[in-house]
């Protein structure tokens, strides 16, 4: 059993079937050795949000944390469906996570500690990455929370 595989295990993370875009887009983009993730949101197995709304009047920044912590793990199976073996990723290089923010909150590095601390629990070291993190006033669909990866692999 691969590294990554036997972590997600022991998290208890089982992934999802890659989300299938709806959109005119590619859910991932390689050039060289960087792949670039398309943002993914906060929808479970099913496809359905687990949460809907603003972070900091409908949801708390516990409820946006496992929001960015769901993003994540779709983030994986895009990265599983792409590559087949997620032992394939050197290192996650970049995040760029959007938070879904009622007028004043300012509290969206807190919201994506939520993804950044399970990138560390899947990838060790390697998931420790540069990060920003945006409050913006809406995002599609309602989501709490919006992620883009930028992640290096290996052939």
């Amino acid at each position: 059993m691969a590294i990554i595989e036997q972590r997600l295990e022991q998290l208890g993370i089982v992934l999802p079937p890659p989300p299938q875009p709806r959109f005119t887009y590619i859910p991932a983009n390689r050039t060289g050795n960087l792949l670039y993730l398309s943002g993914q949101d906060a929808r479970d197995a099913n496809g359905v949000l687990i949460y809907e709304g603003k972070v900091g009047s409908d949801l708390t920044i516990e409820q946006g944390q496992e929001c960015a912590r769901q993003v994540i793990v779709n983030c994986l199976a895009v990265l599983q469906g792409y590559l087949g073996d997620l032992d394939r990723v050197v290192k996650v290089v970049k995040m760029l996570g959007f938070v879904n923010s009622a007028p004043g909150f300012g509290d969206q590095p807190y919201v994506m500690n939520g993804a950044s601390d399970l990138l560390v629990e899947v990838f060790g070291e390697n998931g420790r990455h540069s990060r920003s993190a945006i409050g913006t006033s809406d995002l599609p669909f309602h989501t709490p929370v919006e992620i883009e990866l930028i992640v290096e692999i290996r052939d």
